[in-house]
């Protein structure tokens, strides 16, 4: 269970606890329990958990793997309340092993100093999920175990498992430890390959605390400003990096984006500690000071990753909050903002400001949705349809348009879902959407680090009768979707997937791609920040996956962008397309 307790009185309590780890700091090993605050400021574990600091250095937490494996099943008990997910630990002489409920393991051997996986998908798998690389994060089922709002096919979907992975920490000049019958691996490292790929979280210490969260949690977006948590996390004092943190951070970052990065190879990098030394930025990354590290962190994310999906969080505790930093970003992300703010315009110009959502035109359904979002648990739609109101997010969209197009008499022929200037969001609200095009979502996903495979095949219930059949589906309607350069990550999934179907017809420009499921990181100093993760959306052809990343082509080109959001323009073309 998680308790709450005030901000003040955390905060008193944690600057009052800061003396005892300088006054116990001679000690070989020597460790310290804080408080997990998970996600809010008011939620926190049950109880606190030990940290363990080696040789004096105070800023370099290390976690007992048997007590990793207690708090990950806090984490996803309490936070996620996912009950099947279980982690047990056992040891044998050097060799400690954490297992998951589905059998799949992950051993460290003090030894030989690694870390190995017999299948690191099916390790970080998230519980519920039917495929190694499952993509919903719905269960689909209530707790009365009713089908709820999304139903796997697992018939109809598969894996192809990837290959054994060992992480020799040697490679990067890093040495776990082991004290007695005790082992112990630095937190940052289980958190780049154990925390985060499990719960998309981190563990972040700021000398005070513990902080289960991402740069998203800590981030109010009516103030645009951090809130309450956030302001716990940088409630310590800033302070320079100690020798061992700066080295270690460095390292551990390295090992992390070797990886994790999903675009390593797209991006021609063997090592990211050889494309820090040719760009300059390993000294910076290493030296003592978090703002010169943080400072080039953001521009490495910036100008040389610039794959919109990889993005700066928060600047570390140890750097301090409003961090200033140069504007600017790389030629794509530049090209995108711009390409943005001209569609933008010419879609106001003809459409006014505030676009309408759903809108009929003559025979023409036209649905318009910037993003992709479901900010509510299933059992939210189901009451809402109860009492004949509608949830404002991507999916009551979909369930408002399913029952205007199919009430009784009405005109609609041609269904048009706008992505023209949708930059992604949510792959749940996605998925319901291409199920509700074409009755089943197919979609594939190949893992950049370990070469696994799956591909998934879902159905959406679109009018909530806990059914799942040809009423949730748009037979018999012709349906189109308007794309551009703007239409990224999961607004460049769903063109994808119609045009493999072909049962769509795509107009307006080649999308903009994005094919990597976003993972946010940190780094071992306390820095927030997202990548283009491993997990890769594909389609399949001929037995074959192939990443969407760079775009898919529309069926019919608009070269004048007016077309696009001329509605009475653009009905004529679609009636009248062969």
């Amino acid at each position: 269970m998680k308790k709450t307790v005030s901000l003040f009185l955390i905060l008193m309590l944690l600057l009052g606890g800061l003396t005892t780890a300088a006054a116990e700091g001679q000690a070989r090993i020597f460790n310290l329990e804080f408080p997990i605050f998970c996600c809010e400021v008011e939620s926190v574990l049950n109880h606190d958990w030990p940290l363990y600091f080696m040789d004096g250095v105070e800023d370099v937490p290390w976690i007992d793997l048997e007590e990793l494996a207690d708090v990950m099943n806090d984490l996803l008990h309490d936070v996620y309340e996912r009950p099947s997910f279980q982690l047990t630990y056992s040891q044998e002489g050097s060799q400690f092993t954490l297992k998951r409920e589905n059998g799949f393991w992950m051993k460290v051997n003090y030894k030989d100093n690694t870390i190995t996986f017999n299948d690191y998908n099916a390790f970080v798998q998230k519980p519920g999920n039917e495929t190694l690389l499952d993509l919903l994060a719905f269960s689909g089922f209530n707790e009365a175990g009713e089908a709820e709002l999304f139903q796997r096919d697992a018939k109809a979907s598969y894996d192809r498992f990837g290959d054994l992975m060992t992480l020799d920490l040697t490679d990067y000049d890093i040495h776990l430890v082991m004290d007695g019958d005790r082992g112990y691996i630095p937190l940052q490292t289980a958190n780049d390959f154990v925390v985060s790929r499990v719960t998309n979280r981190s563990l972040l210490y700021n000398g005070m605390a513990l902080f289960f969260a991402n740069a998203d949690d800590m981030y109010d977006r009516e103030a645009q400003d951090v809130n309450d948590l956030g302001k716990l996390y940088f409630a310590a004092e800033p302070a320079k990096r100690s020798t061992a943190l700066a080295d270690f951070g460095y390292k551990e970052l390295c090992m992390m984006l070797d990886s994790q990065y999903g675009l390593k190879k797209k991006h021609n990098v063997d090592y990211f500690a050889h494309l820090f030394w040719e760009i300059g930025f390993d000294e910076e990354l290493t030296a003592a000071s978090s703002e010169n590290a943080d400072y080039a962190l953001h521009s490495f994310i910036n100008f040389y990753l610039d794959d919109l999906h990889s993005a700066y969080g928060y600047s570390s505790w140890m750097t301090g909050l409003g961090m200033p930093y140069e504007e600017g970003n790389g030629p794509s992300n530049r090209l995108y903002d711009n390409q943005e703010d001209q569609y933008k315009a010419i879609r106001s110009k003809l459409l006014g400001d505030k676009v309408e959502a759903y809108q009929e035109v003559g025979n023409t359904a036209y649905i318009t949705f910037d993003e992709f979002a479901s900010k509510y648990k299933t059992a939210y739609y189901y009451k809402a349809a109860s009492e004949g109101t509608r949830v404002e997010d991507t999916i009551g969209l979909i369930v408002y348009a399913s029952q205007q197009i199919n009430r009784e008499n009405s005109p609609i022929e041609n269904v048009v879902i706008d992505l023209s200037i949708n930059g992604g969001g949510d792959a749940d609200a996605a998925l319901f959407v291409i199920s509700w095009i074409l009755g089943e979502a197919e979609v594939s996903v190949e893992d950049s680090f370990t070469g696994a495979q799956s591909t998934m095949v879902y159905r959406a219930d679109v009018n909530l009768d806990r059914q799942f059949d040809e009423k949730d589906t748009l037979k018999g309607k012709h349906v189109y979707c308007l794309i551009s350069p703007l239409s990224f990550s999961c607004g460049n999934l769903v063109p994808a997937v119609c045009k493999a179907n072909q049962a769509v017809t795509l107009i307006g420009r080649t999308s903009g791609g994005g094919a990597c499921v976003v993972q946010t990181m940190s780094t071992a100093w306390g820095t927030t920040f997202q990548i283009s993760g491993n997990s890769r959306l594909s389609f399949r052809k001929n037995g074959s996956f192939y990443d969407i990343d760079e775009g898919i082509a529309p069926d019919v080109y608009i070269s004048r962008l007016e077309t696009l959001y001329d509605r009475e323009k653009l009905n004529d073309l679609i009636n009248n397309l062969p």
